[in-house]
């Protein structure tokens, strides 16, 4: 397959996107938040692809914790024409579908709208679904309108030509592994296995070589803790944040607004 290798890359999105729980190692180069992220990760291996062909690469993340579709749509979408890239990511609607009213039909038509902007630019959009939800006990009360909501993600692909990142029918997300302590986002492997999941998507060869360098050992799995724990840390806190109608991410600004080389990231 012929193809052109990419220039700027801007991923948009919440928690997932701007990579919660994906710790750089010790001697590595951190982000500004502190997290690299299956975004960040992708961004290094399209670096590499795009050195090979002898082109410039600039990379920007948009995405922030707790934003949903409505956040994409109104702020992140119009910030990223801004930006002129020729690939765009869009990862979100798990926020949205926890809301107990949440309409999966009306939260894909709303995102139509923001995929359709990016697309009439000419830009590559790689659009993902949602994960299954069976692998975590209190999301599976969901998993039906999630399944709703990613039927439409490809219809949504179809009628503007853009490219599905699958990550519901990747059934290594089963695995405890892939998730952090939280139970909600992922852990390095799973940040590292999306990434090349998503270079593959794009057609981009030796995404397993380029995700990882000689200074980045492969992360422990995420530490087992026990369901009182896990209440008290976790979901408690969140629900409580639910019922306020705040985010954690609430005033938080992007990690990395400005496209710019990506350098020694990982």
């Amino acid at each position: 397959m012929s193809r052109t290798a990419f220039t700027r890359y801007v991923a948009l999105g919440d928690s997932i996107t701007e990579g919660l729980c994906d710790a750089p190692p010790p001697q590595g180069i951190a982000p500004t938040s502190g997290w690299i992220g299956w975004a960040d990760r992708l961004a290094a291996i399209l670096d590499g692809d795009a050195r090979l062909a002898g082109h410039p690469f600039e990379f920007a993340n948009l995405a922030v914790r707790g934003r949903r579709i409505a956040d994409v749509v109104d702020d992140q979408v119009p910030d990223a024409l801004r930006l002129g890239p020729d690939l765009v990511s869009v990862m979100v609607g798990g926020n949205d579908l926890m809301s107990p009213a949440a309409d999966p039909d009306a939260l894909a038509s709303r995102l139509d709208s923001g995929i359709r902007s990016l697309r009439a630019t000419g830009a590559t959009v790689l659009l993902a679904n949602l994960f299954d939800p069976q692998f975590a006990f209190f999301l599976k009360p969901f998993r039906g309108r999630a399944a709703v909501f990613n039927a439409n993600i490809w219809s949504i692909a179809r009628d503007h030509q853009a490219i599905v990142l699958d990550v519901w029918g990747v059934r290594e997300f089963q695995d405890n592994s892939m998730w952090a302590s939280d139970r909600v986002h992922l852990s390095a492997r799973g940040h590292r296995l999306l990434a090349a999941h998503a270079a593959h998507t794009l057609g981009v060869p030796y995404a397993e070589t380029a995700a990882t360098t000689a200074t980045e050992q492969p992360a422990p799995p995420p530490e087992e803790i026990p369901l009182r724990t896990w209440l008290r840390v976790y979901a408690i806190p969140w629900a409580a944040r639910r019922m306020r109608r705040i985010s954690a991410g609430d005033g938080m600004p992007a990690k990395r607004p400005v496209p710019r080389p990506v350098g020694g990231q990982h």
